[in-house]
């Protein structure tokens, strides 16, 4: 009978965490995307808008891996209301041989929110100045603080400050980073402020109207814009994204129907069939990255299915390493 290991939250907290070797692992999917032929349909997406909610189901093959993961995340934004996490979620791994379901991680969304502030470090270890130093964020919810503590793997950063529409969570988040980061993490009086203070911008909202505005560019800043998952939300004014130097995202495809591209295309601020580099392609050196030190870089990261096979085949060898998990015979 096919045996199936169940891995708990806490089996894949211990076997991997937020480090070289889990961004390294998501730059490699990346690096897939632009190099293999990887399989990698479109995202199903599931609105429930009674209860201000939303699933998403992601997968992708990469020829080479035995296996390959499909990951069930939902997003229920009133959630915390009623106490309760706003998102959750597990994946299952499957033999890319058989078919047969070899691993059930039921890891709460913990894989989901590792391998996004993972992509997070790889986009600015790409396409930031070398020397960044100062880092805005805006939110303050779990990106908000995974985030930054990404980038402290990939740049020298120094300090750092955010803002979020509750000050009471920003100054909360911005204390617990101080303490945790052994950096100053202060609160911004505005979107302005931060943005003029940064050299790296983060965007980790649900937002659904532009928070950052051409204004808010200046020389040498990136901007990271990781809360457009759905063709509802929308971080980035069109305009704002037509005015970088450079625009990069995940994949052209997805970031065309629910990324920030999306909403520049609805809004004629740039070309039908203007071609934009995908992120795998600068890793790969298929495409030119950042020009020089006063281009204003922007990266769409709408979350695609080859991070979370990426990110569920190093958590699931790791923690079978260890002896983790239950088996159960089907």
């Amino acid at each position: 009978m096919p045996r199936i290991n169940i891995l708990t939250e806490a089996d894949l907290r211990a076997a991997v965490a937020l480090d070289a070797d889990s961004v390294a692992c998501v730059e490699e999917a990346f690096r897939s995307l632009a190099t293999k032929k990887v399989v990698m349909p479109p995202i199903l997406h599931l609105e429930i808008a009674e209860a201000n909610g939303e699933v998403d189901v992601k997968t992708a093959y990469v020829p080479g891996l035995d296996s390959f993961a499909m990951k069930m995340s939902p997003g229920f934004f009133d959630n915390p209301k009623l106490g309760l996490p706003s998102l959750n979620g597990l994946m299952v791994v499957f033999s890319a041989r058989t078919g047969l379901v070899e691993a059930l991680l039921l890891d709460n969304g913990y894989l989901t929110d590792l391998r996004t502030a993972a992509a997070g470090a790889v986009a600015a270890k790409w396409l930031s100045r070398a020397d960044s130093r100062r880092v805005g964020i805006v939110g303050s919810g779990v990106q908000a603080r995974l985030q930054l503590k990404a980038l402290t793997l990939v740049r020298p950063i120094e300090a750092a400050s955010l803002w979020a529409r509750n000050p009471e969570s920003a100054a909360a988040c911005a204390a617990e980073l101080t303490a945790d980061l052994g950096f100053p993490v202060t609160v911004s009086k505005g979107i302005g402020s931060l943005a003029s203070d940064s050299d790296i911008l983060v965007t980790t909202t649900p937002a659904t109207a532009p928070l950052i505005e051409v204004v808010h560019l200046k020389p040498g800043l990136h901007i990271t814009a990781m809360g457009s998952d759905a063709a509802t939300k929308n971080e980035i004014a069109p305009d704002a994204l037509a005015a970088a130097d450079l625009y990069v995202c995940d994949r052209v495809g997805q970031c065309e129907r629910l990324g920030e591209l999306h909403h520049a295309l609805a809004a004629g601020a740039v070309e039908a069939d203007r071609r934009f580099p995908e992120l795998g392609q600068i890793i790969a050196g298929q495409a030119p990255g950042r020009g020089d030190d006063e281009a204003v870089t922007l990266c769409d990261l709408t979350g695609t299915g080859v991070q979370d096979t990426a990110i569920a085949t190093l958590a699931r060898s790791r923690a079978e390493a260890q002896g983790a998990g239950t088996p159960f015979e089907s």
